[in-house]
């Protein structure tokens, strides 16, 4: 079931290619572009959530509510510190920091384990040690000293991917009370809401041109987040975190295609690692 991440990491990269277009070209504010897009989402969601729509009464539980809500809190944090970094810095420049949320995925997952039991949480060694390979190897292969220059977009990622990273491990905890994308249509909505309380944005002031083009990078980020919704109940959180790690070496390849970014040879030794350490673990 290796192609399933696969698609995965290909839609991540495609959505961040086209959300970084957008986010420089039409000079959108950072919140009215997060809420933007995540009512994008819910919309996309919307004609197919009848047909897979599962909520267990397990999801109803004080303790799984609770999570939930920390799940949907900790996603707002993230995009919230992600497009203020993305808005003023390369895609290439800040990928460094948003590939180490394999990292923090890794680690806090593996912290996890000895916390709630490995029933949820790999700990099998054939599938961690490829994982912690390479996501060093990604970090290393893209830092250069501008990339070390510490300032408050390159912070604002870092805080952005230990967020992500921290609601992702969470939400395995509650993901068997709900089908992959319940859990993904009900996070956006609690995200969604949360941001226009706090920022009130005027929707009205895009025109109609950009609303289709956030659609279609809506539909990215849905296909993303239920394979790995998916891919963490039935491949593991580490193993499927190893498998999207192929989407840094796409966001590169789009980089330099679409956007001009100068693509390195750096970036080809990580790929080969990579696909290395996948095909180690698969088989």
């Amino acid at each position: 079931m290796i192609y399933i991440p696969v698609l995965g990491a290909l839609a991540y990269a495609a959505g961040t290619i086209f959300q970084k277009l957008i986010i420089r070209k039409k000079k959108i504010d950072t919140k009215l572009y997060q809420n933007a897009e995540f009512l994008a989402i819910v919309i996309s969601i919307l004609p197919f959530i009848y047909f897979f729509w599962r909520l267990d009464s397990s999801a109803l539980g004080t303790k799984n509510i609770i999570i939930f809500a920390l799940v949907v809190l900790f996603s707002f944090l993230a995009n919230l510190f992600y497009f203020y970094a993305i808005k003023w810095e390369k895609v290439t420049h800040l990928e460094p920091v948003k590939i180490s949320e394999s990292l923090f995925i890794i680690l806090i997952a593996i912290i996890f384990s000895f916390i709630f039991g490995k029933g949820l949480y790999e700990r099998n060694l054939n599938v961690i040690i490829p994982a912690i390979i390479a996501s060093l190897a990604l970090i290393f292969s893209h830092i250069k000293k501008h990339h070390l220059e510490f300032n408050k977009y390159f912070v604002a990622a870092i805080f952005g991917s230990f967020f992500f990273a921290l609601e992702l491990v969470l939400s395995r905890l509650i993901l068997d009370s709900y089908s992959p994308l319940t859990f993904y249509f009900l996070r956006c909505i609690g995200i969604l809401a949360i941001g226009i309380i706090a920022f009130k944005p005027k929707l009205s002031s895009l025109d109609k041109k950009l609303r289709l083009k956030m659609l279609g990078i809506g539909f990215l980020w849905v296909i993303y987040r239920v394979i790995i919704y998916y891919g963490y109940v039935n491949l593991g959180v580490i193993y499927t975190t190893l498998s999207l790690m192929l989407s840094p070496l796409f966001i590169y390849l789009f980089a330099h295609k679409i956007l001009k970014e100068k693509l390195e040879w750096r970036n080809i030794i990580a790929a080969i690692i990579i696909v290395a350490c996948l095909v180690y673990a698969t088989l």
